[in-house]
């Protein structure tokens, strides 16, 4: 299975990336989690105190893939570098779980000709086309980091969205962008639910498409921050959320 999840910035994609990736691992999933959004905060919503390097700061293995010299500027190199090793030797690893941190590209997106973009780009590709295990993509919001060559690999594409124009704006913006690189199956979740008015109102603006679930809005997680829990050890029943998406996935909601 392979899940990307996207949202307007403060929406709660992490929370429900680590989530996901909890309800993976007690199911006995090996699961690889991608922090793809520059403002990283995956590491800490795990209560992962090890530092962990982004790839983007790997230069000496970057300039070796892509047969370019550290720190200078290159105008020809490897767009499609050998990256099969670097999840078992750069992320992160405790049991069966997996977390690597992307980086950000100083000075450009992902759409730039450099030799890190094509090495990211070359990883991510791995992680969807070439591997087993659960990979949970935690992105920026939007989707410019998939390629048209990786979407195919994309199991689901969840839109966090809360209840407000601004996410609704956001949520048919990245369903656009969804649809033109052919991913066939985006789901909302509502997130951060304060009443049935809001269900009402996302109901109403998301009429044509498929909501997953609403996730009330939980003020322990606030708490939970300061004190370095995780969000399932703070609220333990969002796992029942993450859970009733997965049925909805596999088809066992009876819709």
């Amino acid at each position: 299975m392979k899940i990307a999840i996207s949202g307007k910035g403060g929406s709660g994609k992490t929370t429900i990336s680590a989530c996901l990736s909890k309800v993976y691992l007690e199911k006995g999933k090996r699961v690889i989690l991608i922090d793809a959004d520059p403002d990283s905060n995956l590491k800490s919503t795990l209560n992962i105190k090890e530092e962990i390097t982004p790839l983007i700061e790997l230069k000496e293995i970057i300039a070796e893939r892509t047969g370019t010299k550290p720190g200078e500027r290159a105008i020809i190199f490897k767009m499609n570098p050998e990256v099969d090793d670097i999840p078992e030797k750069f992320f992160y690893k405790n049991g069966n779980l997996l977390l690597g941190i992307m980086g950000t590209v100083k000075g450009g997106g992902l759409g730039c000709m450099c030799p890190e973009n094509a090495f990211l780009k070359a990883v991510l590709r791995n992680l969807i086309l070439k591997r087993n295990e659960v990979v949970i993509l935690d992105m920026p919001a939007g989707i410019e980091h998939l390629g048209r060559g990786t979407t195919e690999g994309i199991d689901w594409l969840f839109i966090i969205t809360e209840a407000t124009e601004k996410s609704i704006e956001t949520t048919k913006r990245i369903e656009k962008l969804a649809k033109d690189i052919n991913i066939k199956n985006i789901g909302v979740i509502g997130n951060k639910i304060e009443s049935d008015k809001e269900k009402e109102f996302l109901k109403e603006k998301l009429s044509d498409m498929k909501i997953l679930t609403f996730i009330p809005y939980f003020n322990e997680f606030k708490k939970s921050e300061l004190e370095g829990q995780t969000p399932w050890e703070a609220v333990p029943e969002i796992l029942n959320y993450i859970e009733e998406i997965l049925n909805k996935m596999e088809g066992k909601d009876g819709r």
